[in-house]
């Protein structure tokens, strides 16, 4: 209980003002609705409010007004079917096939989807409109939208590097998770897990895409509030996330060669495990140097942590090469050498120093 107390106390310290921010927005989306604007029963202010604030974080300004434009076209298009069909089977049949079909055409994510089209059956099923065609419920889902963009670009403006400082560090941990279940699958040669592991790594690219659109995200706050300075850290976060992506796709690689391994029931070296611990070391420092440097914190420690733990990696490798391993363990080998320099180059090293270092590592010498 002690222990479920304080990471609950962590938590809460860490998502607070997330808590303060959704609570601020609903509540202000139906004083405004209620008040200001004077509807009987302002419900889809606020709930527009939380839904449109919570799927906002770290998207773009553009995909921000996509959601609250679909939230409330959900409503809108439910509403105009109770006024002419009436509730009942038929209405709610079509309220789902036009909803979801509205929000997928999008490209909106499942959460939403699911959150929308609850909020259109709930005016379906439980608070069908009477009366004269008054769309009440639409213009209050306008009105909580509204205030949840105002307040997703306040807590922009208040720190605007803060999400892709977050992003950032996820991208990273979840390479770095990745390579934690594929070690430990290699270690217990437990093919079920590397295969859980592979499938793993096929979605990979997900924690590119997600810094990618984070950077995006980043920088039409930044020109949006005239803070340009900030640009140019931007500029160097792209030219890391290419370095990323390459660095994803050799850990899919090496978590292919994995699944082969277990599956030829062989015995892990325990060099082999070293070795991808010290690179998975190396993906998290890595992150943290990234993460740092947004931050305006001196990020050459990491760096530095990183750029040791990397080469660490390789070298534990090179031994391996020089038992003669099966061809998996060869291509692993590989993949860790190629995801050592994508690291080294990501956090700032130059590509030529770097090949020259990788390779001396591995012990082959310069023609």
């Amino acid at each position: 209980m002690r222990t479920w107390g304080r990471d609950a106390v962590a938590r809460l310290r860490g998502d607070g003002v997330t808590v303060i921010e959704l609570t601020a927005a609903a509540v202000i989306a139906w004083l405004v609705a209620a008040v200001v604007i004077g509807h009987p029963d302002p419900f889809y202010a606020p709930t527009a409010a939380l839904v449109v604030l919570g799927e906002s974080r770290g998207r773009r300004l553009r995909q921000t007004v996509e959601i609250l434009l679909a939230v409330a076209a959900a409503v809108l298009v439910a509403e105009l079917l109770v006024y002419a069909l009436g509730p009942g089977t038929g209405t709610v049949l079509l309220v789902l096939v036009l909803t979801t079909t509205t929000l997928v055409v999008i490209g909106a994510r499942r959460a939403l989807v699911v959150q929308a089209t609850v909020s259109a059956m709930y005016l379906v099923v439980v608070a069908a409109p009477h009366g004269t065609l008054m769309p009440f419920r639409f213009i209050d889902a306008l009105i909580g939208g509204a205030v949840a963009l105002a307040a997703s670009q306040l807590r922009a403006a208040r720190d605007p590097l803060a999400p892709l400082v977050s992003q950032a560090r996820r991208s990273y941990t979840d390479l770095a998770d990745l390579l934690d279940e594929v070690n430990a699958a290699l270690q217990s040669c437990d093919e079920d897990a590397a295969r859980a592991a592979l499938d793993q790594a096929r979605q990979v690219d997900d924690c590119v895409a997600q810094l990618q659109t984070a950077v995006l995200a980043t920088g039409e706050t930044l020109r949006l509030g005239l803070r340009r300075r900030h640009l140019g850290k931007l500029a160097d976060v792209e030219a890391t996330l290419r370095q990323l992506d390459y660095a994803a796709r050799n850990i899919r690689v090496l978590a292919r060669a994995s699944a082969t391994l277990t599956r030829r029931h062989t015995a892990t070296p325990p060099e082999l495990a070293a070795a991808i611990g010290a690179l998975t070391a190396a993906v998290r420092s890595a992150g943290e140097a990234l993460a740092s440097d947004l931050s305006g914190v001196d990020a050459d420690r990491h760096a530095h942590h990183a750029d040791a733990a990397a080469l660490e990696a390789v070298r534990i490798a090179a031994g391996l090469l020089r038992s003669d391993p099966p061809l998996p363990v060869t291509m692993i080998v590989g993949q860790i050498r190629a995801t050592a320099i994508d690291l080294l180059r990501g956090v700032g090293h130059d590509d030529m120093t770097v090949l020259d270092r990788v390779d001396e590592a591995l012990g082959l010498s310069r023609a």
